[in-house]
């Protein structure tokens, strides 16, 4: 107990980061809350690897963290793509001098639609990139987590509301999201007792990103050629708000920002989260209760 106590005082070390010396890989972290993810890391001392499909974005990110001091580093391609995976953790591995810490499984869309009208494609791909592109990715990095090194290990893998409740026209989506909570308790019983790793799960409410922005700004990723809008249509938005009081069904009466979500991110991922594993976070501003 006394050499476990050191350890977590040693990690609780303000100046030098909550994260110092710690390699993490986020996906997804070009925008949104995932780029907000690699700062807070980064700023907390750790070695941050950006994932992301859009390569300019994630050097962007890279850049604005060295630039500031901080160390990271950008490994863009496609998760999709299993050659992909394995040149994410390897370079990873690399940057961290053999080492991985903590893994933010943070990339996805959404790719809406209603049961009665949709397509193979939007559920394969939802739940490839939800469900099967999280368990690759910690499968490849197992030898880097699989350790006693006495280090601390972690895995946050990112969820919604969506998979905790359902939600009409994101079944392909809430399929996905509601199987990452047994992915991640599956990890803490596993890789928890003889290995020390914790895993836990962040499902967010409504977060300002891209996924919740009016449909007609136009934001849309591309999958296998085929533009995928991303956006909530503005009227529907404004239907949900209408009234005297906006936001009723969230106690707060205010969507979360990027920095907030990944700001809870970053408190799992922590060792003020030490004794913390196998749960789900919920970050809604009450929404949900």
């Amino acid at each position: 107990m006394a050499s476990r106590i050191a350890q977590i005082a040693g990690q609780l070390n303000y100046p030098k980061g909550l994260l110092a010396g710690q390699v993490a890989i986020i996906t997804g972290a070009a925008q949104g809350i995932g780029a907000e993810c690699a700062r807070l890391f980064a700023n907390e001392g750790a070695k941050v690897i950006v994932s992301d499909i859009d390569a300019t974005k994630a050097k962007e990110v890279v850049n604005k963290i060295n630039s500031s001091g901080g160390k990271a580093l950008a490994v863009p391609g496609d998760l999709l793509k299993d050659e992909y995976i394995k040149e994410l953790v390897k370079k990873a591995a690399e940057f961290g001098d053999g080492k991985i810490h903590i893994i933010v499984n943070n990339a996805g869309f959404t790719w809406d639609g209603v049961i009665h009208k949709m397509a193979d494609k939007q559920w394969d791909t939802m739940l490839a990139l939800h469900g099967t592109v999280p368990f690759k990715i910690i499968r490849e990095a197992a030898p880097y987590f699989r350790v006693k090194d006495g280090e601390p290990r972690n895995i946050v893998n990112i969820s919604s509301t969506s998979g905790l409740h359902g939600n009409a026209g994101q079944l392909n989506y809430a399929m996905a999201k509601a199987g990452v909570v047994g992915l991640t308790k599956t990890i803490a019983k596993e890789w928890g007792p003889a290995f020390g790793v914790r895993a836990n799960t962040v499902a967010f409410g409504h977060i300002e990103t891209r996924l919740t922005a009016n449909k007609e700004i136009g934001a849309f990723v591309e999958v296998d050629g085929q533009k995928v809008a991303l956006g909530i249509p503005g009227k529907q938005k404004q239907a949900a708000n209408a009234g005297p009081t906006p936001y009723q069904d969230i106690p707060l009466r205010r969507p979360g920002t990027a920095t907030e979500a990944a700001s809870a991110v970053l408190a799992v991922a922590s060792p003020l989260s030490s004794y913390i594993s196998g749960q789900t976070i919920s970050v809604t501003g009450g929404r949900n209760m």
